[in-house]
């Protein structure tokens, strides 16, 4: 039997060289650097990165959106009023820190004096944080990311996008409606793109008891930034404990 650390192993299994022994040999092959146990020193590291930088951030709100919204777009011109309007309300603005929506909202923060957020992403198409970010913080693992966005925002603005922005929405949404994050605002923005999934939701999802009439009272649809911001940066009424959460 030989112990390594906290591992117990016998016969077979037991490796002939010690952990230190392993750790301090020059050795040629460097597959080491991709296995398992050294990426989950790569996500402890994004996480107490993330932690640290983002602690004393205040209070704060995620935009999320589309990257790939052209700056002559309606959505961009009100998503820069977004993050102006949450600075002026003593809100720093998070977005994913690329281009399109995340870059307006940045924006609109950044040229108010407020505190312009970006939690990029590494992805094969390199995108890159905007240069309207004051803050910003790269990872190479999603969910790291996306604890970051849920920790230290006080509400959503979920401004149209696609499959990434649907599954920002569609995370916080789930995560507020098992009470796995105490309830705070989510709004949807723009009621000509998020209609028909809307009207899905009510006419499908609801009406085959996959969800509870309850659960589309989770987030609000809105067109106006101003309103955006006043229904995310408003008080929160918090559920009551009695309130039972039922899975559908």
């Amino acid at each position: 039997m030989r112990t390594q650390g906290p591992v117990v192993r016998r016969a077979e299994t037991a490796d002939p060289i010690t952990l230190d022994e392993w750790l301090l040999a020059n050795r040629g092959d460097t597959e080491w650097a991709h296995a398992d146990p050294w990426r989950v020193l790569r996500i402890q590291a994004e996480f107490v990165e993330g932690f640290g930088t983002l602690a004393d951030l205040g209070p704060a709100i995620s935009v999320f959106g589309s990257a790939r919204t052209s700056r002559k777009h309606r959505y961009y011109a009100e998503a820069v009023a977004i993050g102006g309007l949450l600075a002026q309300a003593g809100f720093a603005t998070i977005t994913g820190g690329g281009p399109g929506i995340m870059e307006a909202a940045n924006k609109g923060a950044f040229q108010a004096g407020g505190a312009s957020v970006g939690l990029g992403i590494e992805l094969p198409f390199e995108q890159g944080i905007n240069k309207y970010v004051s803050l910003g913080i790269n990872f190479r693992y999603f969910f790291a990311r996306k604890v970051m966005f849920l920790k230290y925002s006080q509400g959503f603005i979920v401004m149209p996008g696609g499959f990434g922005t649907f599954d920002e929405f569609f995370e916080a949404a789930t995560l507020v409606q098992t009470r796995k994050v105490r309830s705070f605002p989510i709004v949807l923005y723009g009621s000509e793109y998020w209609s028909g999934m809307l009207d899905w939701l009510r006419g499908t999802m609801l009406d085959s008891g996959y969800i509870g009439a309850g659960d589309l009272d989770l987030f609000q649809l809105v067109d106006d930034p101003a309103e955006a911001v006043r229904l995310v940066t408003r008080p929160v009424v918090q559920p009551s404990p009695d309130d039972g959460y039922q899975m559908s």
